[in-house]
């Protein structure tokens, strides 16, 4: 980097406060904080003129081409979360800017929680135990659940980190997979299929684990729950844009599929009560990776992404728009 020690160098610290973030860095490094775009704003041009890294402690804040144009000087951005489709990647490249995100530390977690929600929907956990505290228990049994994985077959959309990782996790529990992708994993024995629809008919649950973006917007949609059929499961653990969520409502209100376990919604924290009303969809509130342990260490990759890059090395998690590479001499 051509830093020498006594170089200031100046950082954003854009989103909610974390401590591990607020508290990562030495004193060659100066902090200006905005936990929203509101505060944000009131930075001066002049000091915006200084700012020469970001962390984005957030995906659900943005760090779209007007925000990141407002620092001539950014060299890299250094995002929480596995998903950056909060950040205008292209725009950050064309610009020669930096982009990092926090992958691999959380895949376990969210795989785990993606287990979980498909268990608990296909074996309706959650009405059983409404079903308990209400008491009824007390004079009959809980019906049988409709839903098993003994004679299920999921088929994943999407075979990255975490995709492998649930993989992994049915094959554990004596469950097929098999997977859609643009093109075929490499390394991987389970069928790949590249058409969404011919997989979607020929499965009974589908589990959504792909990014988001405008590549992925709507792509679990009312010809895919067609396809899928009346036994038809959908997990979603991506992002709440992957699926058409009204045409989700339809298929399950009409029966066109019997169920649903969301991790994210369209337009969080909000979420149709349409759908919190209905028994055979569980609903979870955005906590894939949300255990401290794991937060942590992204909030603690974060933090290391940047000191990283300003030791003058290439970053450790790049996104794909901005292959790794070791930073230009300082301005």
């Amino acid at each position: 980097m051509g830093n020498n020690s006594s170089e200031k160098i100046d950082l954003l610290i854009y989103g909610p406060s974390k401590p591990i973030v607020d508290n990562g860095f030495s004193d060659q490094f100066i902090l200006h904080r905005f936990e929203t775009i509101g505060d944000l704003e009131r930075l001066s041009p002049e000091a915006a003129g200084k700012i020469r890294g970001a962390a984005i402690t957030y995906n659900s804040v943005r760090g779209d081409s007007k925000t990141l144009a407002r620092f001539p000087k950014l060299e890299i951005v250094s995002s929480f979360g596995v998903g950056y489709d909060h950040i205008d990647a292209n725009y950050a490249r064309d610009n020669n800017i930096m982009v990092t995100n926090t992958p691999d530390v959380l895949t376990e977690e969210v795989a785990d929680i993606a287990m979980g929600l498909l268990i608990a929907t296909v074996r309706e956990f959650i009405k059983a135990d409404r079903y308990l505290r209400s008491g009824l228990w007390t004079t009959q049994n809980f019906p049988l659940s409709v839903g098993s994985l003994r004679d299920r077959k999921v088929g994943m959309v999407g075979m990255g980190r975490i995709g492998q990782a649930i993989a992994r996790r049915l094959d554990a529990s004596l469950v097929p997979v098999v997977y859609h992708t643009r093109n075929p994993a490499p390394g991987l024995s389970y069928k790949h299929y590249p058409d969404l629809i011919e997989m979607a008919k020929a499965v009974d649950t589908l589990v959504v684990i792909v990014p988001g973006g405008a590549s992925t917007t709507k792509m679990i949609n009312a010809e895919v729950m067609k396809a899928l059929g009346p036994r038809g499961v959908i997990i979603n653990v991506a992002r709440g844009t992957v699926v058409d969520e009204q045409a989700l409502i339809a298929a399950l209100k009409s029966g066109t599929i019997l169920a649903a376990g969301l991790d994210v919604f369209e337009k969080e924290p909000n979420v149709p009560d349409e759908l919190k009303a209905m028994q055979n969809v569980v609903l979870l509130p955005h906590i894939g990776s949300a255990s401290v342990v794991t937060r942590n260490a992204m909030d603690q990759l974060v933090v290391d992404n940047l000191k990283t890059w300003f030791a003058g090395k290439p970053p450790l998690t790049p996104v794909a728009e901005t292959p790794a590479k070791t930073p230009a001499k300082s301005h």
